[in-house]
């Protein structure tokens, strides 16, 4: 038996009692930072089970819960909550909890899903050095990725899905070397794509849906390991993507691409979804797509695509969707679709086909379509040459006929007249502005993805109408159609074919203008909408036959029925009073349609000049912006439609270009002045006295806050929700635009105070801009 008093003998003793300390202690170090992890997070359910005596390293793993160990040190940290709608309370602070965090330095894999973590994502979590996963998606995560990330040399996943992330896209991803997964779907970055995204050879998935990125694409040919690209619902284009050829999932849907589809894509033999659908593409549709040996889902709906179908076109029998709807297709059905369709998806609507289902065009529309956008195959010259000599023979041999009849023709045409002398015929031109001038005019303005689906907004395609439906719709103008006149014409309430009820304003052309002078306004009028807009649906234009000139415009809005937000503010009728949610619900709605207007369209529409009159309530109070600042009628001043459903006012150059975004600010400030008053704010004078007033009161205690107060929602209105509330109007009045918060600094705070509001009075109700709307808000508890 050894010695246990011989040196050797001693140190190695000594060794291993201190490794069992150094472990003990080390465990217990992780152990007090797991828990104070739990506490930050206002203990989820799925750390329910964690206490002091909680092995962490020994723990059964779920679907919601893992804790990984290597060596007694912490590699993989997964947390799920169930918190996708509800950030954490206003006391939570980030910088605290990335703090904590980074005091786990061995971690590999990170997740955090659904816990409800807000706030700008603090550069200090690179100092997990060793991450190589970290996702951190459906949170409340804002501001921009800190480029401390960066130096994460081994990071292969990143992922913040469902966040509110913003400012441009990140320029320093290329510095990533090993990262193989990509994903920002669902936040608010806008811009365009840095070339340097191009160069991150490693990637394989890229995901960036649901954001305001535009612009064109960096060339993803180098990618050549990248298989899953999704892009929907941005703005890119107009060009195709340079790509290389192992994708297996391309989703372009909702963008700005007119171009052709490159041949290449018909080699693609890994591809198994292809949805090109909602843009503007061009050219002949390529057959030789249905027949990819791997592809399973096939969308190029709402294009302009080209092409003749054969019935015995062949198909991989493996599609599940086809949907080729809304394109100038003709020719047969191919057989292989037809064959398949009790099986799988088969949609061809609203093309040219020899079918007599799913609502097909004649086929003079898909001819006179191709033309406007000039995509019709060339003919041959020799074959337009034996036309035209063809043509000249039967001219020359029919003029005589001809010159009878038009002689005989103008001898009672002339007395005709004779009798219309003094009211010179009118007729009327109509284009589709909303399709026919696409590729003029897109470049005058980019229509932001998300709120491009006519859906979202449940209204009918815009259209140009015809003179005859819009004099239907009034009983041809009857007075008792009149809602109300101006200096730039006059607002009926109409009644379409289809039962709905709309407004129409007739503005009288003062000057001769082309219809051309409207075509880019009509563009850009037609992609403006939007829940919390009052949105146009169409247009029609009067001209005089003697020289083409706009006689009158006739815009078609949708009709909002239910008063003002003004008229909502209790006065004397107590049923029109909204609660105290309602009246956040109705700011936050305009706030969301302010954001639209900023972002939703570029360049941004900005100096609205919004009042409080200008905000309509549909029958279910979703507050509408009735009336925003375009660049539509400038020569004729302001167009507005007051309290009827929409207007629109021109631009004007007496704002700060530098701040234009921040007199918005103002005026939704001075909107919220009056929600919380209850007061009519008429002058300048009034906003500052009862600015200062609100801002005193924040000063006193919550009895002192109460008072000033409409007596209406005094008593049914959280402390912290009015606090808020009262402390984002004060800053969106103060006198330096630049010290203003941003429009979307208001829209977080205004979503707090109705989320601890909710939360308070055990409300299931949303805030989403009316009592009865669902979102994923915020919801704090």
């Amino acid at each position: 038996m050894a010695n246990i008093h011989h040196p050797s003998v001693l140190l190695v003793l000594v060794t291993f009692v201190l490794s069992i300390c150094y472990s003990e202690q080390l465990q217990s170090s992780h152990s007090q930072t797991l828990l104070r992890i739990q506490q930050l997070l206002n203990f989820p359910a799925a750390l329910s089970n964690w206490n002091n005596d909680t092995d962490f390293c020994n723990t059964d793993s779920n679907s919601s819960l893992s804790v990984v160990c290597y060596e007694d040190t912490i590699t993989q940290l997964h947390i799920i909550g169930e918190r996708r709608d509800s950030p954490l309370p206003r006391n939570f602070s980030i910088n605290s909890f990335v703090t904590t965090l980074v005091r786990l330095p061995s971690l590999k894999v990170l997740t955090l899903v659904s816990l409800g973590i807000w706030g700008p994502l603090p550069g200090k979590i690179a100092r997990l050095s060793s991450l190589e996963i970290l996702n951190m998606s459906s949170n409340f995560l804002y501001g921009s990725i800190p480029q401390e990330l960066s130096s994460l040399k081994n990071l292969q996943t990143l992922i913040f899905d469902n966040n509110m992330l913003a400012e441009t896209f990140p320029p320093w991803l290329d510095s990533l070397p090993a990262l193989t997964v990509l994903s920002f779907k669902n936040n608010l970055f806008n811009g365009s794509l840095p070339n340097s995204l191009g160069n991150v050879e490693n990637l394989r998935a890229l995901s960036l849906s649901h954001n305001h990125l535009y612009g064109v694409l960096p060339d993803f040919s180098r990618l050549k390991n990248l298989q899953v690209l999704e892009l929907d619902d941005n703005a890119f284009g107009p060009q195709f993507p340079q790509l290389g050829n192992k994708l297996v999932t391309l989703v372009l849907r909702n963008n700005r691409f007119r171009d052709g589809i490159p041949a290449e894509l018909s080699s693609y033999y890994q591809l198994k979804r292809l949805d090109i659908s909602s843009n503007a593409f061009v050219g002949p549709f390529q057959p030789g797509l249905l027949s990819l040996p791997s592809i399973t889902c096939l969308n190029i709906s709402g294009n302009k695509l080209t092409g003749m179908l054969f019935e015995n076109l062949s198909c991989n029998s493996e599609l599940d969707v086809v949907d080729l709807s809304s394109n100038l297709l003709t020719g047969s059905l191919p057989k292989c679709l037809v064959s398949n369709s009790s099986d799988s998806t088969f949609l061809y609507a609203r093309n040219c086909l020899d079918s007599a289902n799913q609502n097909q065009q004649p086929q003079p529309f898909c001819h006179t379509e191709a033309l406007a956008v000039g995509i019709l195959p060339e003919r041959k010259k020799h074959r337009q040459v034996s036309k035209v000599v063809l043509s000249l023979g039967i001219v020359g041999g029919t003029l005589g006929g001809v010159a009878l009849v038009l002689l005989i023709f103008f001898i009672v045409r002339r007395g005709n007249a004779r009798i219309k002398m003094k009211n010179p015929p009118t007729r009327l031109i109509s284009e589709n502005a909303a399709s026919g001038y696409t590729s003029k005019l897109l470049s005058d303005a980019r229509y932001i993805s998300q709120t491009k689906k006519l859906g979202a907004v449940g209204l009918p395609s815009y259209r140009s109408f015809s003179l005859e439906e819009i004099e239907a719709a009034t009983n041809y103008f009857d007075t008792a159609s009149l809602m109300g006149e101006d200096s730039y014409g006059k607002m009926y309430r109409g009644q379409l074919k289809n039962g709905s009820v709309v407004a129409i304003r007739c503005v009288e052309m003062t000057k001769k203008y082309s219809t051309q002078n409207f075509v880019n306004h009509i563009e850009l009028i037609s992609k403006l909408r939007h829940r919390h807009l009052v949105s146009a649906i169409g247009h029609c234009f009067e001209c005089s036959l003697d020289d083409s000139s706009v006689n009158k415009m006739f815009l078609v809005f949708e009709y909002v029925p239910n008063g003002t937000l003004r008229d909502w503010i209790c006065d004397e009728n107590v049923r029109k009073c909204l609660s105290w949610t309602q009246r956040i619900g109705a700011a936050i709605g305009v706030a969301k349609g302010i954001q639209f207007l900023h972002t939703g369209i570029v360049p941004g529409v900005y100096s609205n000049d919004l009042k409080i009159e200008d905000v309509l309530m549909d029958q279910n109070l979703v507050a509408k912006i009735s009336s925003y600042h375009l660049p539509l009628l400038s020569n004729m001043g302001k167009v507005r439609h007051g309290n009827s459903s929409s207007g629109l006012k021109h631009s004007s150059n007496n704002k700060s270009v530098k701040h234009e975004d921040k007199s918005d600010t103002y005026d939704l400030g001075v909107i919220l002045l009056e929600l919380i008053l209850g007061r009519q704010i008429k002058t300048a004078n009034d906003a500052d006295a009862f600015r200062d007033l609100l801002q005193a009161s924040l000063g006193a205690d919550e009895e002192g806050r109460r008072s000033v107060v409409d007596t209406a929602i005094r008593k049914a209105c959280l402390d912290q929700s009015l606090k808020t509330m009262m402390e984002i109007c004060v800053r969106c009045m103060v006198k330096e635009p630049e010290d203003r918060p941003s429009i979307e600094d208001v829209l977080w705070n205004l979503q707090f105070a109705s989320q601890v509001q909710d939360a308070w009075r055990g409300d299931s109700q949303s805030s989403e801009g009316s009592p009865g709307s669902e979102s994923r808000g915020l919801s704090f508890q």
